[in-house]
């Protein structure tokens, strides 16, 4: 059983370290923690090495689709619409 290190499976899978350590985070990538680092089974290495590259496309709305912004409650603090002016009552 050959273990790697997660530098040496970011090589093979061509991603940074930083990836390695967020698919074994989320269950996507086994390893083992020996320590402070985590060790791949090379035969593990399959389980990821099909995976789609990069993020998912953003999904665009239709041309003519009003997308209504989200609401924000005013709190204490914030400044109304209209605030008063010298002199005048509120």
């Amino acid at each position: 059983m050959d273990l790697l290190t997660t530098k040496e499976a970011a090589e093979r899978l061509g991603v940074t370290v930083t990836r390695v350590q967020q698919m074994i985070t989320a269950g996507r990538l086994p390893a083992e923690k020996m320590g402070r680092d985590y060790f791949i089974k090379i035969d593990d290495l399959v389980s990821v090495e099909d995976r789609k590259p990069g993020r998912p496309p953003k999904v665009k709305a239709e041309v003519g689709t009003v997308v209504p912004k989200p609401k924000v409650a005013a709190t204490d603090g914030q400044a109304t619409k209209r605030t008063a002016k010298k002199g005048e009552r509120k």
